[in-house]
């Protein structure tokens, strides 16, 4: 088989690798499962989104090359970051993607050499890692422990990585984690940053998805945060949109014309009618945004009680659509949990161990199932008796 050395890298997805777990027990057993593994939303986009994608897509026009954004959806994103986090966008400081794994992915080629360290929090979204191996890079991993929060701590960087990094890649609310960041983190950040002459990338994907009546932040709303890195912002957790693949990348202008020009020898621009369903969603859609966010906080609630209920003790999440839970002691590591839980129970989570080191004791519980499946879930549990 021919295959690169920069392929060696890289493994099989986790999320394949649950697919054929799930496939073998349901062929061996005939019992079906009940899957929190994927955190793909189950919560639709609102009806007026959808029907302005269907009205856009029968005009013939809209179906040609989108080589660049449409004005007007560079237009609503400015509207809205300054009406939800009063940040001020200029244009060039703006660029849509398929999705922010996309940028995720190949944003780094557009900024890091081979060789570059890029600092990659510990656990980590699979992309976060992968992106700099991608570009060739080399990634230095900061862990975030449960007695710190889950919080970066700056001053556990050894200073002589610091001084040669590249980027860092952060993100809160944060996944699988599920912590928040205060105000005096990103402060911290700043500051970090602009001492080693640091670019920062921020994912900021469950800034809508805050629970208990707080309010998710920008980093970019932090002064000075525009010189040292950009944010990336979805339509599929706050909108349901995760099939239609959008993402903006939006900061520093440098560093968002250095990927729109990598992009823009890459790739097209996005299909029209999503574009105008984005449009139609960031300036009608903040009531729908409020609804999604209560309805998958009444599924955490559900879960912590069900779940607690059944001897497994999961933390109410604060924010984003997962929750982060502890396997428990007499199990050598989180795969092991993964497989004896589907095996015994039918359930399916993802092992932490898939999200770098630090995961290994724990595993992420995605919340895309309904009330009545979780209560089914966690009386399986009672009855394998796991814990």
């Amino acid at each position: 088989m021919i295959q690169t050395k920069r392929m060696e890298a890289f493994g099989t997805s986790i999320f394949t690798e649950i697919k054929k777990m799930k496939e073998d027990y349901i062929a061996q057993t005939g019992n079906d499962v009940i899957d929190f593994s994927i955190g793909s939303p189950n919560i639709p986009p609102a009806s007026f989104i959808i029907d302005e994608i269907k009205e856009k897509m029968d005009d013939a026009e809209n179906w040609k090359y989108a080589i660049t954004d449409m004005d007007e959806m560079k237009e609503a994103i400015e509207e809205w970051y300054a009406q939800r986090y009063h940040v001020d966008l200029e244009y060039n400081e703006m660029l849509c993607v398929s999705g922010s794994q996309q940028a995720l992915s190949i944003l780094p080629m557009s900024v890091c050499d081979p060789g570059d360290i890029v600092l990659v929090p510990d656990p980590y979204y699979p992309i976060f890692s992968d992106g700099p191996k991608i570009a060739g890079a080399d990634v230095h991993y900061m862990p975030l422990l449960e007695e710190n929060d889950y919080l970066i701590q700056f001053d556990k960087i050894d200073e002589e990585i610091a001084r040669k990094a590249k980027m860092m890649i952060v993100s809160y609310p944060n996944n699988p984690t599920c912590a928040t960041a205060p105000d005096s983190f990103y402060k911290e950040l700043i500051q970090f940053a602009k001492k080693y002459d640091i670019i920062v990338l921020h994912d900021n994907a469950y800034s809508e998805l805050v629970f208990d009546g707080k309010e998710g932040k920008s980093f970019l709303s932090y002064p000075g945060a525009k010189e040292v890195g950009i944010e990336l912002n979805s339509f599929s957790k706050t909108f349901g949109m995760a099939g239609a693949r959008l993402g903006v990348v939006v900061g520093n202008h440098e560093v968002v014309q250095a990927f729109d020009t990598l992009k823009s020898n890459m790739d097209y621009g996005i299909f029209k009618p999503i574009q105008y369903g984005a449009i139609k969603a960031l300036k009608e859609g903040k009531e729908n945004i409020k609804e999604t966010c209560l309805a998958y906080q009444k599924r955490r609630d559900t879960l912590v009680k069900a779940f607690n209920e059944a001897g497994w003790n999961v933390p109410s999440s604060p924010a984003t659509m997962f929750m982060w839970a502890k396997i428990p002691d007499n199990y050598v590591d989180s795969m092991t949990f993964t497989k004896d839980l589907l095996n015994k129970a039918g359930v399916v989570v993802t092992p932490g161990q898939a999200f770098g080191q630090q995961g290994n004791r724990y595993v992420r519980i995605a919340l895309v199932q309904d009330e009545q499946a979780i209560y089914e879930a966690s009386k399986r549990l009672k009855e394998a008796n796991i814990f």
